[in-house]
């Protein structure tokens, strides 16, 4: 066994202080619909709903194994590093300053709040999470702390690969075939791979990450972790402009194929399937393995398959932001300018357009009085997607200028 799977196996040991193994579940329903034994890999159920607690927890404990007088901890993060490195710091009984952005949601302070109590300190500082990492490294340079890394570090990858650990001990004699894993700075994907490449090498991989922030796809092209120029803020879990350095060493074997890229508005389908069908309550980023099932069915049908849900830290107050956006990839929702000609009846001419699904769920009317045309902006929601064909064509017949912005992302950020 490598050195490398021995202190995996070690890390997740001493976890074992902190919680149990969280549970590998069958999903009968997956399994149904892609005809394979496909399994659930629980990390939304650690006690802070991530897998982060894993490294972090890690982290701390080897350096207070070097230095027994570390005592004082720093981090930058706006979600769920931060959360473990606040429980990490109450468990240890040392000190943590924790720095997030100034925009980061306040029940996401409240949360790492309750996990640190005490123990932590939460500093407020830059608008942006550049800014708010230069502040935490220079905060921790001029007071001699502990800097912990979220996925940029050799103990935090150790820590992570545990849950590689956990998924071959509660399999059994049949390891996985294949194991989904999701990718942000990598240190996850790094330790599980280490782990199993190790101990079940006929276990295949693929990585997913999410379509406006996929590091792993532009290191693998050009051989280095290089920076996006743009990175879509939406899967905050895994919205990372640049792929760790240290956890990319330990891809280098990646191939482009085996990296799928997940839109943000698909995942949104995926993550209010999971929860009206099974009442799993997932984070965007904790959705990402098994949004790209559909894409693999041809690959896992008859095959074990484990889906990784790397967290569950999801703020409800986003839910009808996220049901918007399944609605327009569905094909479900659709926003539209349209030219009204200004004359008594145009508007019961168009509404007597509408199928018995159609429901108008936006309508904003500019009367122009020197114009003989005014725009409305009109978003409708339906049953089928194809009730929006029938509509578009009723329009083209009466004679009707419209034009659809779902898909127009400039004029939609600003209208919609």
């Amino acid at each position: 066994m490598s050195e490398f799977a021995l202190s995996a196996i070690a890390a997740t040991r001493a976890l074992r202080a902190l919680f149990e193994p969280t549970p590998l579940q069958r999903n009968d329903h997956l399994s149904a619909r892609f005809d394979a034994d496909i399994w659930l890999k629980r990390e939304d159920l650690t006690p802070v709903r991530s897998y982060k607690l894993r490294g972090a927890f890690t982290a701390m404990r080897k350096r207070r194994e070097v230095d027994p007088q570390a005592d004082h901890f720093v981090c930058a993060s706006a979600g769920n590093h931060a959360q473990g490195v606040a429980f990490a710091c109450r468990h240890f009984g040392v000190r943590g300053t924790i720095f997030m952005p100034v925009t980061t949601p306040q029940q996401k302070i409240d949360k790492t709040k309750t996990f640190g109590g005490d123990a932590i300190k939460i500093v407020l500082t830059g608008d942006y999470f550049d800014d708010t990492l230069a502040a935490a490294q220079s905060f921790c340079a001029e007071a001699g702390a502990q800097f912990l890394a979220p996925f940029d570090d050799a103990s935090v990858i150790e820590g992570q690969a545990s849950v590689a650990v956990e998924i071959l001990d509660q399999m059994g004699d049949t390891p996985p075939d294949l194991v989904i894993l999701p990718v942000g700075g990598g240190g996850l994907a790094a330790g599980v791979t280490g782990y199993l490449r190790a101990t079940s090498p006929q276990t295949e991989f693929r990585f997913v990450e999410p379509m406006g922030g996929a590091s792993l796809t532009a290191a693998v092209a050009a051989g280095e972790p290089v920076a996006l120029q743009q990175v879509n803020s939406f899967v905050d879990g895994a919205a990372v402009a640049k792929i760790g350095a240290r956890p990319f060493d330990n891809l280098r074997w990646v191939t482009p194929e085996l990296v799928l890229r997940a839109p943000e508005d698909r995942i949104c389908v995926t993550m209010l399937e999971m929860l009206n069908v099974e009442g799993v309550v997932l984070e965007p980023a904790g959705a990402l393995s098994i949004d790209v099932l559909p894409e693999l069915a041809e690959q896992i049908r008859g095959k074990r398959v484990v889906c990784i849900t790397s967290g569950g830290n999801f703020d409800f107050e986003r839910l009808p932001e996220v049901k918007e956006r399944a609605q327009r990839f569905s094909g479900l929702k659709k926003y539209f300018i349209l030219r009204l000609p200004q004359r008594p009846g145009a508007l019961r001419d168009f509404l007597e357009m509408l199928g018995p699904d159609d429901d108008i769920a936006r309508f904003e009317y500019l009367k122009k009085s020197a114009r003989n045309f005014g725009s409305v902006l009109i978003g409708i929601e339906t049953k089928q997607a194809d009730d929006f064909t029938t509509l578009f064509a009723k329009l083209d017949a009466a004679g009707f200028v419209w034009r659809d912005i779902t898909e127009d992302e400039t004029l939609a950020e600003f209208l919609i």
